[in-house]
């Protein structure tokens, strides 16, 4: 069993930050990549940020230059989302995912955290 948790959202204002953290816990063989998706009311759910294995990154246009995602060297099972100036259309619930095996043998499959909200409003 695999659970993927979020935290860190909340309330800012327009121009503020956040930072993102999730951690994977439970049967975890190897991660292929961790990344962030986010859901605005009546959209949607789109890829914000994704970090792979090797260390490469991948965003959508709409975040370039102000978030950024990284994970952690020692415990390679937790992912960030370092949020910087902050829009009113970055409000969303954010959701952090993982492609990961379980063992040796097994298949990779998608993993899905149950998401924290992030309302960026005045």
């Amino acid at each position: 069993q695999v659970q993927l948790v979020e935290s860190g959202g909340g309330l800012v204002q327009p121009g503020g930050s956040l930072r993102l953290s999730c951690a994977a816990s439970g049967s975890i063989f190897s991660i292929y990549a961790m990344g962030w998706y986010r859901q605005a009311p009546g959209k949607q759910r789109e890829l914000v940020a994704i970090i792979i294995s090797g260390g490469s990154t991948n965003y959508a246009d709409s975040v370039k230059g102000r978030f950024a995602i990284s994970r952690d060297n020692a415990k390679l099972n937790m992912v960030y989302l370092q949020m910087n100036s902050l829009k009113p259309e970055d409000t969303a619930v954010y959701y952090c995912n993982a492609d990961l095996s379980d063992s040796p043998v097994g298949n990779a499959m998608d993993y899905w955290g149950k998401g924290t909200l992030v309302t960026v409003s005045s």
